[in-house]
Formats: structure tokens, C-alpha cells, sequence
């Protein structure tokens, strides 16, 4: 079951039938956002926090199938402890007060990576949200917490050895396809567009398999400042891309339609 998009709201210098389907975004900053106002750090985490949900709703507006987003890396755990736990009750919280706006928009929920680490409660209700949201027709919003993608790689190489020790496959069965059906991102498509904040140009450790062909955007932005006119901008960049796939160059996406 799909959604029927109203696209009164999506910008005139916009196409639709070029717009991404999928979306990744790497929201950094939020700890240097705050630090330039004098604030705390767990004080960007919660504005950083409400441009996700101001995301979610533009990726609905105006027409975007797919958005995920890099919440918290398994490397994330060597932050202090103290900002660790805030955010880990951030999440909490998180859940608690948006299930029922997401649910209201039709917004199925989805959390990629190993989630055994995380509070008890915390993997409660996680599981719950995306049992309640799953056959939900909008926007498919997934967030990565406790993921790293070399370690997701060597989850899928091992499930894939199990099931060549167990006779279920051949080692000439072995190609793309098995890989990519074993990530924990099936059975969504690559992202197209790859968005990170804050100047760095840097995967860090985030879905390396699947952005093999993403064209990568960087903006000098901190994430809490990621408004709806940054995301046009990202969009607008877009599609002026060319994605070749390693063919020849067709028309930039805005001229493709």
C-alpha cells in the first residue's frame, strides 16, 4: 500500500519525477551548534532532534518515498557517558511523543542495526513502534542506531557462510544480489542521495555497500540548522546531477523528465 502525495507544496523549480526516492542524511553538528551558543551539548541533540521531525514532514509534503538517518554509530559508545545517556532517554522520549503524530501521517518506522546494546525498555519500545507502523502507506523513515557498516558487512558475509554450511547455498550462488538480500537495508533501494551536514566529507562507517552509487552532498550547515530551504537547496542540487552508473553521461535529472 502506497500514498498518494500532495504536492501542492513542493517548490516550483522542483520535478517531481526526478526527485530521489531514497534519502540518506548524516546529521552532524549538533554538539558544535551548541557549544557556539554557550549551551550544552545535549542542548543541540533535542534541536537536532525537532529538524528530524521537520524532515520527516517535508520528505511527506513533497513526495519522498524513503528517508534514513544516522542517529547513533557504533562508535558513538566512546562519547561521554553522561551524553551517552542522554541520549539513549532522547530516544525514549522521542518514541514515547511522536508515535502517534507518526502513525496520524502514515509514517512506517524502522530501526537498522544491532539494538541488543540498548536499554531493555528502550528495545521494547522500538520493536513496538515498528510493529504499529509497519503496514502504514507514507513515508518509510528508518533510523540507524548502534550501526556501523563494516560490522553489518560481516553479519552478512557470516549469515551468507551459515547458509552455504547448512547446504541452503552454493558458493557460485554467491554474488551482489545474495549480499545486498542479506543487509539489514533490504529490501529498500540504494540511496540516491546522500546528505551530510556540518563541512565534513566523510562516510564514517554509514551503509558502504549500499551508497556505492549515491551522489554525495556536503553542506558547511550544522544539522539543527537544517531547515526546509536547505533541503530544497540539496534537492535543487540534485537534480543538476548526471548519474552515469559508470556508462556514458545522460542529461543532468532536471532536464531527464
Amino acid at each position: 500500500m502506497t500514498q498518494a502525495y500532495d504536492l501542492s507544496t513542493l517548490p516550483a523549480d522542483l520535478h517531481p519525477e526526478a526527485l530521489p526516492a531514497h534519502i540518506a542524511v548524516i546529521m552532524d553538528g549538533n554538539g558544535r551548534w551548541a557549544t557556539e551558543r554557550g549551551l550544552p551539548r545535549i542542548a543541540g541533540h533535542r534541536q537536532g532532534a525537532k529538524t528530524i521531525k521537520n524532515l520527516v514532514r517535508c520528505c511527506k509534503d513533497w513526495g519522498i518515498p524513503v528517508l534514513t538517518v544516522y542517529a547513533f554509530s557504533t562508535e558513538n559508545w566512546r562519547r561521554p557517558r553522561s551524553e551517552v545517556t542522554f541520549l539513549m532517554r532522547l530516544f525514549d522520549r522521542l518514541l514515547r511523543r511522536e508515535l502517534t503524530e507518526m502513525q496520524r501521517h502514515g509514517v512506517r518506522l524502522r530501526f537498522l542495526g544491532d539494538l541488543s546494546p540498548l536499554p531493555e525498555s528502550l528495545q521494547t519500545l522500538m520493536q513496538d513502534a515498528m510493529a504499529v507502523t509497519r503496514h502504514n502507506p507514507g513515508v518509510q523513515f528508518n533510523v540507524a542506531v548502534n550501526y556501523g557498516g563494516r560490522q553489518e558487512l560481516v553479519e552478512a558475509t557470516r549469515y551468507i557462510a551459515q547458509q552455504v554450511a547448512c547446504g541452503a547455498l552454493t558458493p557460485d550462488q554467491i554474488n551482489e544480489e545474495a549480499l545486498t538480500h542479506a543487509l539489514c537495508t533490504h529490501p529498500l533501494p540504494d540511496p540516491d542521495l546522500l546528505i551530510r551536514t556540518s563541512g565534513e566529507q566523510r562516510l564514517s562507517n554509514f551503509l558502504p555497500w549500499q551508497l556505492a552509487y549515491t551522489e554525495l552532498y556536503f553542506t558547511d550547515l550544522l544539522w539543527p540548522d537544517f531547515d526546509r530551504a536547505a533541503f530544497h537547496q540539496a534537492l535543487q542540487w540534485y537534480q543538476n546531477r548526471q548519474r552515469r552508473f559508470g556508462g556514458l553521461a545522460p542529461a543532468p535529472l532536471a532536464q531527464s523528465v
